[in-house]
């Protein structure tokens, strides 16, 4: 059986002179992802690697995260930027095997997308919400639609 934990980005800013890329967290943003990690680690929800997308404010997010959960500074997959939901499935597809338990943290629409895709499941992913996904499976590459079954969803909103 292999667990998924996804995270949407914390809080980023829309001020001008950042292009999307490079958009940095507010502070609330951090605030809430120090909470959301918290709160996992609360749950005993604690993956055994985490992997992003490049873009400043999910790597931020993810630092963030391993740094409360005590775990090796994130991967990172190009992909995951502006992904859609195949690009998503893909990227799952070809996580590294070794791990039964992985973080992804992304962007929505997408992350969303890969969520209803894995589970059924129609949620608002507000930034920095967490959703665990338990997959009936032992492979990453075999993972299909609706696999999965969401066991554990929260965000800073509640």
């Amino acid at each position: 059986m292999k667990k998924l934990l996804l995270i949407r980005h914390a809080k980023a800013t829309h001020e001008n002179g950042y292009i999307d890329f490079d958009r940095p967290l507010k502070q609330s943003g951090k605030e809430d992802a120090v909470l959301m990690a918290s709160i996992i680690k609360g749950q005993s929800i604690i993956p055994q690697f985490f992997v992003t997308s490049p873009a400043l404010r999910t790597q931020t997010t993810a630092d963030i995260f391993t740094a409360q959960l005590q775990l090796p500074t994130a991967g990172t997959d190009k992909s995951i930027y502006e992904a859609s939901e195949q690009t998503w499935i893909t990227v799952i597809n070809s996580l590294p095997n070794q791990y039964d338990f992985i973080a992804v943290v992304g962007h929505n629409p997408g992350i969303s997308q890969a969520l209803y895709y894995l589970t059924g499941q129609i949620r608002d992913l507000p930034t920095c919400a967490v959703a665990l996904i338990t997959l009936e499976n032992d492979d990453w590459q075999s993972i299909t639609e609706e696999d999965g079954h969401l066991s554990f969803f929260d965000s800073p909103k509640g």
